[in-house]
């Protein structure tokens, strides 16, 4: 089965080789002429123009894109509609924010083309290990493309599914992104807490190898800071900065919206903007507030 792939970045280019791997015929293009050609020597096929590409695909075209949300999805299916045929498939497999997504099903179907949104997870491991893919649009759309869902997929039948209609696809993995930011904060403010324990002097990558197996906390997240932590114990060189794609902010306006109590993922976001601050302005209020009422010291830099 052929496929359009627009975007050929690290996670991009890793869901071509797979799927080429899985019999699967991808035709790539993006503005870095060197991952063009990069796919083209792998084995899959090449193109210089968004008309290029779809000149290059055959039958029911279906085309994967992999950019950055918001206005650059906008207006790459913008320049793409003039150049397909009614009943053509356009594939968002990126982090946009699901009510634009939902937005994008109703304008394309409305002028005669299909319209997924795949929240796609797996990051630079799923050439090896597979996609989990969560996915909103039409059913029949869906079985349509199912070989190359199931290529891409950890199995056949695991990893991936039909979740409902346009735009629920990107809600889902804009949950699951959230899940992850407080999933990721538990981990670090729990190893913090025994990097501070010098008197133990404990072997970090030591007790994450011993959590990996049996532990109720052991997952896939683990055994990759496991990893890290072997390679680096100390985090040498590393600074306390942590940047975040959005996803985990949509998540805390959802739960806002909908009267749910997200306090964990709440706080992760937090953690992670308060991560970005230079000689922190809240930090230093707290601080001579407590020398107003309580003459409490004050250290000055």
């Amino acid at each position: 089965m052929q496929l359009g792939l627009i975007g050929l970045g690290k996670m991009g280019g890793n869901m071509a080789e797979r799927l080429r791997l899985g019999g699967h015929q991808v035709v790539g293009f993006d503005f870095n002429a060197d991952a063009v050609k990069k796919l083209t020597e792998s084995g899959n096929v090449g193109a210089s123009t968004l008309e290029e590409l779809v000149n290059k695909l055959e039958g029911r075209r279906a085309i994967w894109i992999m950019v950055p949300q918001g206005a650059p999805v906008d207006e790459t299916i913008a320049k793409l509609e003039p150049l397909l045929n009614k009943g053509d498939i356009l594939i968002d497999g990126g982090n946009s924010y699901y009510k634009d997504s939902a937005r994008r099903h109703k304008e394309v179907t409305a002028k005669g083309f299909d319209f997924l949104d795949v929240g796609t997870s797996g990051g630079v491991w799923g050439l090896k290990a597979g996609y989990s893919m969560m996915i909103g649009g039409e059913k029949e759309t869906v079985e349509y493309l199912r070989p190359i869902f199931e290529t891409l997929a950890p199995g056949k039948d695991k990893g991936w599914g039909y979740v409902g209609p346009g735009g629920s696809g990107h809600f889902v993995k804009m949950v699951h992104n959230g899940i992850e930011y407080g999933l990721m904060q538990a981990y670090a403010e729990g190893f913090t807490v025994l990097e501070k324990k010098e008197e133990f002097n404990l072997d970090l990558p030591q007790i994450a190898e011993i959590w990996r197996y049996g532990s109720v906390v052991r997952s896939w997240l683990l055994d990759l800071t496991a990893d890290a932590l072997a390679g680096n114990p100390t985090l040498d060189g590393l600074q306390a900065y942590v940047v975040d794609s959005g996803e985990g902010r949509w998540t805390v306006f959802e739960a806002i919206d909908l009267n749910v109590s997200a306090p964990v993922i709440t706080e992760s976001v937090i953690r992670r903007i308060r991560s970005r601050e230079e000689n922190n302005f809240t930090d230093r209020m707290l601080a001579i507030m407590r020398n107003e009422f309580g003459g409490h010291d004050v250290k000055k830099s």
